[in-house]
This record gives structure tokens, C-alpha cells and sequence, in this order.
């Protein structure tokens, strides 16, 4: 039996559970393209306008579903033109694989100047992913793409990357091919000392706060049921929502969270760095640290840890909540100053921040419960993130610590394209929404069910809101010449709204949710309350 490395390619990818590839062809992969198209009936190829968007697309594919996804792109400035997605993706923990050509094995590195040719691609891809595979020849094709989808689908989820040169695809393999499902690598056990510990400074504790963070998605009725039993409030910044519904009395936003600080004697760390809450707010000898996390490079890493639990939460929490009592009702003192800080907090929101909270609230009238949102970077994006409500794992899409200002809208589609089962709202500025609108070709071409609500207040309005607050608003290179975006969407092919009001709003986005296909509704705003003292909040021991 013979194959090509091509071939190969396309078979690994389907044997692995891939029947959607994200992409954008061109030259150095054209063989392999050649190979996909005898196997459409098992793989669909969903071309985008710009390789950003298709890692974009990607990237919400894998949060929205928690499966590994692909894209696939030519080498140099298609690669390039990934690099921000693909930093998004490291840093929200989204398995995506980057499927990246590569000019001639023979000229890599010789300064030649073929087309699409960098410096060191491969050093590149190999600082934004978990683990980088390059293809040699025949002889380590299947072995190396076998690892690579190893390692997408072990450990912590990540991008991983995967090149292969131009001059390869045709080679030959003969003989059998070897398995190109790997097994995965076996998940740590945790250590039943340290679950001793950890719950003998639970049995200690008075006030203790669990953190949430991406890691936890995936293992919320745990976190619940461990929240209840020791009476634990439960925070999440931006890629935590949704473990702990919003409505539960145990749920907390940052504010709450930070206003409780002071008083907290144990953190539990599940899924997350940490780095929002201890390296941000403040530790002193009075707070103790419990860290559980699949990654053993983070425990500790935002602060020294009393208790590091390596190991994935579906093996610890189980562990450590039967080595504990029930502690629910043994400080009624803490759950009444968690009733008494979020009903002060709540009343703060709904008194400085409230045109932002209407229009979210619009947003999640019109959402069902298990409707899925997708952030950006604006003044009302940074409100949600404290003050939106999230009911079920998965279902609030954020950009993480890398703030990458323009991923929502192309994100928003591969959550859209993944998940039609469910309504999905995105949200952006005006600003942030033209670094990827160009993909409505993409959302009308494959008929994307997404409705994307856009901020327009002709503004970067983050930074111009920064300049106001910082510099004496002397404002500088801030303020944009916004399109009429229904008209826009309109010459797409897409369905262009506009809302002026929260009532609007609602009914815009429940008309959109019954069109067939993407939608755009465009919502003008003048200037909106500062976010930030909610946002940046102070150390506070």
C-alpha cells in the first residue's frame, strides 16, 4: 500500500475527529488541498477572507466546544497574518492546531527570497504553541503528525503547530500506515498528601474564596459542588464565566471579590494563574493558597502556594471534597458579608455604570439561558465581564489576558459556525469591529447564524476614555470615521439593523436570532461612564 504525505495529512485529520477545517489555500499547500478534495464528505474546508480569520474562527470553535480545532494556512505572511489569533488561543486555552506550510526543505534558511519566505518560521511557531512538529521526509510524516495530535489532545489545552514544506506532500510512504489516532498522554494523579492538606487548611478556614479560570470549564458541577460545601463564593475574571451560574448565591463578579480581599483567610486556585486576584490585590501571612491546576509550571507562579495540587479537576476535586465536612453553614458570618458586599456592589453598578448595564441587559433579555456571548475590547465589553450574566460553562467567550483588541467579531463565527444549536451574540466597538468585518463574506458565504452588536461611538473609545481619565483629556489619535454599518452588512448580504434604544435592542436582536443567517445591528453611543475603577481595583493587603 501506498500514500503521499498529503494524503496522510488529510486522513490524520479526520481519523483525529476533525470534519471541519478552517482555512485559507494557497500555493505551498495546493497538493494537500488537492488531497482534501476527495474527502469533502467527511472533512468540509471552510475558506475565510484573511488568514486571521480562519485561526480566529478556530479559536471560538475550540472555546465554544472544548474539541480540538484546525486551521490551515500558506507559509510567511499567511502565517504572519495568524500569529494574533494564535496568541489569543494560547492564552485562553483553546486546542487549536496550526497547519502551516513551508517553503522547499532545501531553501529554508538560505535568505534566497522565494515567495513567502521569513526568517525562522518555525522558531515563531514554536513561541506561540505548546509544542511545534515540523515534517521531515516520508519516513517521520505519520509519526510526527501522530505527535502532534498527541499532544493537541493531552495536558493543558493549547495550540499546537504543525509544518510541513511544500516539496513534501508528494512524497511516497509505502507500506502500512501506522495508527494516526495517538494515545494520549496519562493525565498526573494527584497526590493524596497534598489533598490531605489541602483540606485539612479548608477545615481551617473562616473566609475562604474560590478563583476560577479557563481550566474549570469543562468541570463546573464539581466547582458547584465543592463551592456549597465549604460556602465559598466563587469569582471569575474573563475566561471563568459560566462555571458557577450567575443567579447561584455563591457567584461573585471582581468587584465583589475585591471588596471581600481584605477579609479572605483561603484562596482555592482551580484553572487559573491567579494573577488577577493574589499577584494583583495583595497576600500577607494570613491568607493561605491552594493552587490546582493540569499545568504544574502555574501553581505558584503568580505567588508562593501553601498547597499545590498537580492534576486535572476532574481527578482532585472529587478526592478533596470527600476528605471534607460539610462546612456550608459553619461560618454564617461570611455568607452574610457576601450577601451585604454584592447587594452594595450591585447597587454601585446600577448607579455609576448604568447605559452600560441596560444595553448588556437587552442583550441577555433577548439571549436564552444557554445563548452564548463573545466580548471585545470596549467600554461596555469590560462591564460584562463582571456584570453579565453566564448560567452555563462556555457560554462567555473572552480574549483572556492578551487583550487582543478585533478578535471578537471573526471569533464570534467560528463560535457561530460550531455551535448552530444555540444563539450566539457578539459584541464589539466600532473600532475593534473593522479589524475583521471583511469576514461577513465568510459568515454570508457559509450562512453563519451569528448577530453581532456594534458600539459606534466613532471612537477607540478605550483609549480615548484612558486619555480623558489620565491626561487631562488631551486626546490624540483617538477618533474615527466610523462606516453606517447596516448598510454595510446590507452589502454583504447580511441582515443590517439599528437599535438607538435598550428596548431596540432587544427586539433587534430577537429578530436577528428568527433571520437565517448573520445579522449586524448597529447601536450609536455618545460617551459612556468609565469602566475602570471596577476594572483596575487597588492592592488591598
Amino acid at each position: 500500500m501506498t500514500t503521499n504525505i498529503a494524503t496522510l495529512a488529510v486522513k490524520a485529520l479526520i481519523a483525529n475527529g476533525i470534519d471541519q477545517l478552517y482555512c485559507l489555500p494557497g500555493v505551498q499547500n495546493d497538493h494537500f488541498f488537492n488531497a482534501l478534495f476527495d474527502h469533502t464528505d467527511m472533512i468540509t474546508p471552510i475558506q475565510t477572507r484573511h488568514e486571521q480569520g480562519a485561526a480566529y474562527m478556530a479559536t471560538g470553535a475550540a472555546l465554544a466546544t472544548g474539541e480540538s480545532q484546525v486551521f490551515c494556512v500558506v507559509p510567511g505572511p499567511g502565517f504572519l497574518n495568524t500569529t494574533a489569533a494564535l496568541s489569543t488561543a494560547y492564552a485562553v486555552n483553546a486546542p487549536v492546531m496550526a497547519f502551516v506550510g513551508q517553503i522547499p526543505t532545501g531553501a529554508q534558511g538560505k535568505g534566497h527570497g522565494l515567495l513567502h519566505e521569513i526568517p525562522d518560521q518555525f522558531g515563531i511557531l514554536e513561541r506561540l504553541t505548546k509544542s511545534a512538529h515540523r515534517v521531515t521526509g516520508a519516513t517521520d510524516a505519520a509519526s510526527t503528525i501522530a505527535t502532534a495530535f498527541r499532544d493537541l489532545a493531552s495536558g493543558r489545552p493549547q495550540p499546537v503547530g504543525l509544518e510541513i514544506a511544500v516539496n513534501l506532500w508528494t512524497q511516497t510512504i509505502e507500506g502500512a500506515v501506522p495508527d494516526l489516532v495517538p494515545e494520549t498522554v496519562a493525565a498526573p494523579q494527584p497526590d493524596s498528601t497534598a489533598i490531605d492538606d489541602a483540606a485539612s487548611l479548608i477545615a481551617a478556614a473562616r473566609a475562604p474564596m474560590i478563583v476560577v479560570g479557563g481550566g474549570a470549564q469543562d468541570d463546573a458541577e464539581a466547582v458547584q459542588a465543592l463551592a456549597k460545601r465549604i460556602g465559598a463564593p466563587v469569582v471569575a475574571f474573563r475566561t471563568g464565566h459560566g462555571v458557577m451560574p450567575s443567579d447561584d448565591p455563591l457567584s461573585i463578579g471582581m468587584p465583589m471579590a475585591h471588596s471581600l480581599w481584605p477579609d479572605v483567610d483561603l484562596v482555592i486556585g482551580l484553572g487559573t494563574r491567579l494573577q488577577s486576584q493574589v499577584m494583583s490585590w495583595g497576600r500577607d501571612d494570613a491568607m493561605k493558597i491552594i493552587h490546582i491546576d493540569i499545568d504544574e509550571s502555574q501553581i505558584g507562579r503568580s505567588a508562593p502556594v501553601d498547597v499545590g495540587i498537580h492534576g486535572r479537576l476532574a481527578d482532585a476535586l472529587p478526592l478533596l471534597i470527600s476528605a471534607i465536612d460539610d462546612r456550608a453553614d459553619a461560618n454564617p458570618d461570611w455568607a452574610m458579608r457576601i450577601d451585604d458586599v454584592k447587594s452594595r456592589r450591585e447597587a454601585e453598578y446600577r448607579q455609576r455604570l448604568g447605559p452600560q448595564l441596560e444595553w448588556l441587559g437587552a442583550i441577555r433579555d433577548a439571549l436564552p439561558r444557554d445563548g452564548i456571548f463573545v466580548d471585545e475590547l470596549t467600554q461596555t465589553g469590560y462591564v460584562s465581564r463582571f456584570a453579565f450574566p453566564s448560567y452555563v460553562p462556555r457560554s462567555f467567550i473572552s480574549t483572556g489576558y492578551q487583550g487582543t483588541l478585533g478578535y471578537g467579531f471573526a471569533t464570534a463565527l467560528g463560535v457561530a459556525h460550531a455551535r448552530r444549536d444555540v444563539p450566539v451574540v457578539s459584541i464589539s466597538g466600532d473600532g475593534g469591529a473593522l479589524f475583521t468585518i471583511t469576514e461577513l463574506a465568510t459568515a454570508v458565504h457559509h450562512n453563519i447564524p451569528l448577530t453581532t452588536v456594534i458600539f459606534n461611538d466613532h471612537a477607540f473609545g478605550n483609549v480615548r476614555r484612558l486619555q480623558m481619565d489620565n491626561y487631562d483629556s488631551r486626546l490624540i489619535a483617538s477618533d474615527l470615521s466610523s462606516p453606517d454599518f447596516v448598510s454595510l452588512a446590507e452589502s454583504f448580504g447580511a441582515q443590517g439593523l439599528l437599535a438607538t434604544s435598550p428596548n431596540q435592542l432587544r427586539t433587534a436582536i430577537e429578530t436577528a436570532m428568527l433571520h437565517d443567517g448573520p445579522s449586524i445591528i448597529e447601536v450609536p453611543v455618545g460617551e459612556l461612564p468609565s469602566p475602570w475603577d471596577f476594572v483596575l481595583m487597588p492592592k488591598s493587603r
